[in-house]
């Protein structure tokens, strides 16, 4: 780290060893920044502390990034980055004062002024209590500080989101000074990853739509269902589907972001029977492991829509495959966690362009006017290498090189029939450096433009600033 204030050096010069810094706070809950409380909380886990009189009014964790592909891409934006603005493209003028409320995890709010966006610090996520205290706090401050008056507020399509909810509390109770109700705004998920990732590259009001690709855990879709494996034909004011995976039943709702296992069982019986599961790939652990699940009474509940919805999600799909090859196969720790250790085992001299290596196959087929991208083939090849005993890298690595080549085959195809030559790459799961290098390479040697996240994460912490950038298009052409 990079001392920031002179109190780094005084303690640390003395230190003539290597320190590990993590922030002053338990798992999942925000910093500590009053003396008591670091007391209370971190008592048992911290040996000594240096107390300050100095109270500390603004909560900021460190940020955190990346370089991939010789850009920085922001896995957290906080301290050093918020809340510098961000300067709307052109087109955006005549802006309303517009708070978007963000997402219900890694979540960030938005102030739209004066053609710049303000983006808060990451503040973490809202299902934990002591953090959604501290959101409102935090949007507290911000209204305060920027003395701001909201003429109208964006939150997520989904009903039940922390912030969601927020908003419509602040729309229908607070008036902030105006004799009517503020206007609220309902963004879909992926639109607004896709909108930001405009935002931040220039893109004009009215440009003409582009091919927005958003990959994520997951996000409320316009039918009901939950996305997170969208292709998208978008602009600033509006969307329509044009692609997606295969959905698949999300065993448990949350609980199959924490159980892994869940996903994979649920891919393999959406393409296979169990009983061929078991004639075939019988000895395989993973099989096994499912035997020993109460898979009668998950069967049930997949029949009876019972705490299973859909979802398309491509985050979902990470965590089933990385579960089949035993990593993080009964519980994650944090969402995502399967996909991050995939990726770090995968076997990257395989993922130079060679014969010898072959990416795991996808279909694609055109269902009711929308493509669906369907796992059944890879999940066949993937079994048939785990009875071959083929080593775990190389099957990450099989899988990544697949899942890059359907995604530049669907986007190709998806270019070519709407007169398109610019996509956007947004969501969470293009935090994997191995997916997005490999996309990016292919379809800029196809003369696809291919627009990045530089400013914002590419995660929900980017999503206020789409929510923002949507509702003033939306209120400046009404």
């Amino acid at each position: 780290m990079l001392p920031y204030t002179p109190l780094h050096h005084l303690i640390l010069k003395r230190m003539n060893r290597p320190i590990v810094l993590t922030s002053g706070n338990l798992s999942d809950e925000p910093q500590c920044i009053d003396n008591d409380e670091a007391r209370e909380k971190l008592g048992k886990i911290a040996d000594y502390f240096l107390f300050h009189n100095r109270q500390i009014v603004n909560r900021v964790d460190d940020s955190v990034v990346r370089v991939i592909g010789n850009k920085v891409q922001i896995v957290r934006r906080a301290r050093g980055y918020a809340p510098a603005p961000i300067h709307l493209p052109p087109g955006f003028h005549r802006v309303p004062q517009i708070l978007a409320m963000g997402s219900e995890l890694k979540n960030t709010f938005c102030l739209l002024q004066d053609t710049k966006a303000i983006v808060s610090q990451h503040l973490g996520d809202l299902e934990n209590g002591v953090t959604f205290r501290a959101y409102q706090d935090m949007l507290n401050l911000y209204l305060n500080l920027f003395e701001y008056k909201p003429e109208a507020i964006a939150v997520d399509l989904h009903p039940e989101y922390l912030s969601t909810k927020l908003g419509q509390e602040l729309a229908s109770v607070h008036k902030y000074g105006y004799s009517t109700t503020v206007p609220l705004l309902y963004i879909q998920h992926h639109h607004a990853h896709i909108a930001a990732c405009m935002v931040e590259n220039g893109v004009p009001i009215d440009s003409p739509p582009i091919l927005g690709v958003a990959f994520d855990g997951l996000g409320y879709g316009e039918d009901g269902t939950l996305w997170g494996g969208e292709f998208l034909l978008t602009d600033y004011r509006q969307f329509k589907r044009l692609a997606t995976f295969k959905p698949v039943a999300m065993l448990g709702g949350k609980q199959a972001i924490k159980e892994p296992w869940r996903n994979t069982y649920a891919q393999l019986i959406s393409s296979f029977s169990w009983e061929d599961l078991k004639q075939n790939y019988g000895n395989l652990e993973i099989i096994k492991f499912l035997e020993q699940k109460p898979l009668k009474l998950l069967n049930q509940v997949i029949k009876k829509q019972i705490n299973s919805p859909k979802t398309s999600s491509v985050g979902r799909l990470f965590d089933a495959v990385a579960a089949a090859i035993g990593i993080c196969q009964d519980r994650c720790s944090y969402e995502g966690q399967a996909a991050i250790e995939m990726e770090a085992v995968c076997d990257r001299t395989l993922l130079a362009p060679s014969p010898k290596t072959i990416g795991y196959s996808f279909t694609i087929e055109l269902i009711d006017k929308l493509y669906n991208i369907n796992s059944y083939p890879m999940w066949q090849s993937l079994l048939d290498d785990l009875l071959q005993q083929v080593p775990q890298s190389t099957i990450a690595a099989k899988f990544h090189l697949g899942l890059a080549n359907i995604l530049v085959q669907t986007v190709n195809l998806l270019c070519q029939e709407n007169h398109i030559h610019c996509v956007a790459l947004s969501g969470g799961v293009f935090q994997n450096q191995i997916l997005l290098e490999q996309v990016t390479t292919k379809l800029k040697a196809l003369n696809i433009q291919v627009l990045t996240h530089t400013l914002v994460p590419t995660n929900d912490g980017g999503i206020s600033l789409g929510q923002a950038a949507i509702a003033a298009a939306s209120l400046q052409n009404s």
